[in-house]
């Protein structure tokens, strides 16, 4: 029983890239599509297709390996806000990850954001993950 799927889905990702894994599977929700969107997006995973199996909606995400080494493009893909610890930043405690190398995704009253964008338009909101 699992009451944090984004949590879920992010050590799926994180599992499967030090496995150097293709594609994976995970449970498609609001919050998880629109953290593979934004993760797309910005050219840390390869694709993604949203589909349904017995009712259930999934997400299969390919992953980007960059080289014939296979190096991972997601170096680190870490939870930030908790269930058990909420952190909220205003926009100007949002931290820049890496130098701007890396993103942290908020939920905001404006939907998902990348750092960048939430500095930008200057909204706060809660950090759920960092990646780079």
């Amino acid at each position: 029983m699992n009451n944090d799927p984004l949590s879920a889905a992010l050590t799926a990702i994180r599992n499967a890239n030090t496995r150097k894994k293709s594609m994976i599977r995970i449970p498609a929700t609001k919050m998880t599509a629109c953290i593979v969107q934004i993760s797309v997006e910005e050219g840390f995973i390869k694709s993604y297709v949203k589909h349904k199996d017995a009712k259930k909606e999934f997400l299969d995400v390919s992953l980007k390996y960059l080289g014939k080494k296979k190096d991972s493009s997601i170096t680190v893909i870490r939870r930030i806000s908790k269930p058990g610890l909420r952190v909220y930043p205003n926009h100007r405690e949002i931290p820049k990850i890496l130098g701007g190398m890396g993103i942290a995704i908020l939920p905001t009253s404006h939907g998902l954001l990348t750092d960048r964008d939430a500095r930008y338009k200057k909204i706060g909101g809660e950090i759920s993950c960092h990646i780079w």
